[in-house]
């Protein structure tokens, strides 16, 4: 197995239940420190954000996150650097560690590159999206926004924080990082998690992801019981050689007015954007009190904080 840097979030598949409580309390600690205070957590480090793909939430909350811990950060992409030219990921990175960047954000559209590029750099690497691989700070970010509207305590949590909660997540599932990372990590707490979606979107065989995982077809029989219902974008990008009805997917799996109002009272509605209104959900669901789609982009920035300091205070050591 090979050894990354302390402090590195590349995956949550191995990732101790300890340390995601960890990371939870340091999250709540960072967001309730004054700002001044706040800015000497990480004052003078060096932070880079290596984005080979377009990113408004992810990119922004982890650079102002670094900001407001007063870290110095710089952005490489894709599209500015001589990444067009050509250069491998390796050597961006190595440029990076020797131009003084004490840790990498990258995301990437190779399921992977974060653990290649943790381990030829040597340094913390947050993974803030491969390919259809992970998605690990968003799954952390939507695990608190679950916990602060069920009334559960962020700052704690166990193999049985979520027992008896079961947790929808609907739509593009197959090309869907998110869906992979909180399939994986929100069982471990005690979810009942729900796979929902076409067979085009949503493959029989990803219930391997979690032993307890289900598949269901029927989106409104799987609502009848959801505590917290996740939408899913329909990646178009991704869909080349796939034939999707859009009209007939609308019909069964958008999350609109009518499904909502048969649903649990108070039941928890989350997208981890960018949303298409009028596809995956509604927009007046999109708007509604039982909306937490910007509070999980508040929760972006604290998270996000919480695994900057995480990175940067473990990999000094």
């Amino acid at each position: 197995m090979p050894t990354y840097a302390p402090g590195s979030l590349l995956t949550v598949a191995n990732l101790p239940i300890e340390e995601v409580a960890k990371v939870l309390a340091l999250a709540d600690e960072l967001e309730a420190l004054p700002a001044k205070e706040k800015s000497q957590k990480l004052s003078g480090r060096r932070v880079a954000l290596l984005f080979y793909e377009s990113s408004t939430r992810t990119r922004t909350s982890f650079e102002l996150a670094a900001k407001s811990l007063g870290a110095t950060t710089t952005l490489v992409s894709d599209k500015s650097s001589s990444i067009e030219k050509g250069e491998s990921l390796k050597d961006t990175g190595l440029t990076l560690k020797a131009l003084g960047a004490e840790a990498i954000i990258l995301r990437h559209n190779s399921g992977g590159a974060p653990m290649l590029l943790a381990r030829m750099t040597g340094l913390p690497v947050l993974n803030a999206g491969d390919g259809m691989h992970q998605h690990p700070s968003q799954a952390l970010l939507d695990l608190r926004t679950i916990l602060q509207r069920l009334g559960k305590p962020t700052h704690t949590v166990t193999e049985t924080t979520l027992t008896g909660t079961t947790v929808v997540i609907t739509g593009d599932i197959r090309h869907s990082r998110v869906a992979r990372s909180n399939a994986m990590l929100l069982p471990r707490l005690g979810a009942k998690v729900i796979l929902c979606g076409p067979p085009e979107l949503l493959p029989e065989e990803a219930h391997t992801l979690h032993p307890t995982l289900e598949i269901a077809r029927d989106f409104d029989a799987a609502l009848k019981n959801a505590d917290v219902t996740m939408m899913l974008r329909i990646q178009s990008e991704r869909l080349a050689n796939l034939k999707l009805d859009l009209p007939d997917y609308i019909a069964r799996f958008q999350l609109n007015q009518d499904r909502l109002a048969a649903c649990k009272p108070g039941m928890v509605v989350l997208h981890p954007g960018p949303m298409i209104r009028g596809l995956e959900i509604a927009g007046e669901v999109a708007d509604g009190p039982q909306s937490a789609i910007e509070q999980q982009v508040t929760n972006g920035l604290h998270i996000r904080a919480a695994l900057l300091v995480r990175a940067l205070h473990e990999g000094a050591k």
